[in-house]
């Protein structure tokens, strides 16, 4: 009897949205054959066949000052990571974001002489923050699958790694034209974050607001969508507020509310990108720590939202802490909720920045899954 031949490969997602991304790559790679897939994912990747090597929340931290309060346990699971695929030799290693660590972890195993093919999925955002530092990722990646159409010149005109352009998967549970949206829109989101640091720093500023938005509109109608893992710490922290904020992780309560969301609050990150692929308005802020907002100053203030930069323009504002944070949030969610014209602006944005997404894909769009194979 002839042994089977089956081919391993090592995924490592470090946040929930390289999560979603990771757990619809192993969908499509178990399409094509049978693997053995293990590396670090959350719940979405598990659910379809992962074997995680330890909890994805060990890695998932933004910001200067959480990266420094956790850091020992940081490089501990570089180190743990480096050495699994050290030991184990996956035909494949595929890191997904997270690109501070997942950089680290590639630098590693080259350092150690690890030769077989390491792809990077989603590109830094080279094009707004250090240029320089596409070289360096030529030198340890051996492919970035982007997710927008233009990183592939950009890579290319950085001297940056063979880059194909797979697509954003948020583009393919785009709504048809022809499906009814919500009769009512009514609702108001905020979005603190997907990190407990960023929910720390977010949340009280946002639920300042939405007590002035009912104070002075007479709303009363407040969600705030979350992942499961955080939603009883949420639901505590908003307890006992004079304003009643519904608190769901559920994904058909998550898209149900989304449809009836008439404006939303956030914390600029993947959100901003779905919200605008939906056409929901939105205000936008990040709350960083001093390290962060010194390397934003230093950086000129550049755009951060995904639409914005996409688009090349502030259409989403983006309002920053030394910018009268809760007055401006609060007056720019108000002109929102209450000036048609101005979500309409946004949403005419927004069809426009899915027209760049969308740009190409028939003709040079690649399949994730494809290229993951090609270097089996």
């Amino acid at each position: 009897m002839i042994k089977e031949d089956i081919k391993s490969i090592f995924i490592l997602a470090g946040e929930p949205s390289g999560d979603n991304i990771g757990a619809d790559l192993i969908r499509s790679l178990q399409i094509f054959s049978k693997f053995k897939i293990y590396g670090v994912g959350g719940s979405n990747m598990r659910q379809v066949g992962l074997r995680s090597i330890f909890p994805m929340s060990d890695i998932s931290v933004m910001g200067f000052a959480d990266v420094i309060k956790r850091l020992p346990k940081l490089l501990w699971r570089i180190r743990q990571v480096v050495n699994f695929i050290i030991k184990n030799a996956p035909d494949v290693v595929v890191l997904i974001d997270s690109q501070e660590f997942s950089y680290l972890v590639a630098k590693q195993l080259r350092k150690r002489n690890y030769s077989k093919p390491i792809l990077l999925y989603v590109a830094p955002a080279v094009w707004a923050w250090k240029p320089e530092r596409a070289i360096k990722l030529e030198k340890v990646f051996n492919e970035i699958l982007a997710i927008f159409p233009f990183e592939v010149e950009v890579m290319k005109n950085l001297r940056g790694p063979k880059t194909s352009y797979v697509g954003h998967p948020l583009l393919q549970k785009l709504k048809q034209e022809n499906v009814k949206e919500a009769k009512q829109k009514n609702l108001i989101a905020i979005y603190p974050g997907s990190r407990k640091g960023e929910i720390r720093r977010h949340l009280p500023v946002f639920l300042q607001i939405l007590q002035r938005l009912k104070n002075e509109t007479g709303i009363e109608e407040f969600v705030l969508p979350t992942l499961p893992h955080l939603e009883n710490d949420i639901k505590k922290q908003v307890s006992g507020l004079d304003i009643s904020i519904k608190v769901i992780s559920d994904n058909i309560e998550r898209q149900d509310a989304l449809m009836k969301t008439k404006i939303a609050i956030v914390s600029m990150g993947t959100i901003t990108l779905e919200l605008a692929l939906e056409g929901v308005a939105m205000v936008g802020t990040y709350v960083p720590d001093n390290i962060q907002m010194r390397h934003f100053k230093k950086a000129g203030m550049p755009l951060i939202s995904l639409p914005n930069i996409l688009l090349d323009k502030e259409i989403i504002p983006e309002i920053f802490p030394d910018n009268n944070l809760t007055d401006n949030l609060y007056k720019f969610a108000k002109e929102l909720l209450l000036n048609d014209g101005a979500r309409d602006l946004q949403k005419q944005s927004f069809q426009k920045m899915t027209a760049i997404l969308q740009t190409g894909q028939v003709s040079k769009k690649q399949d994730p899954a494809s290229r993951v194979i090609s270097y089996l």
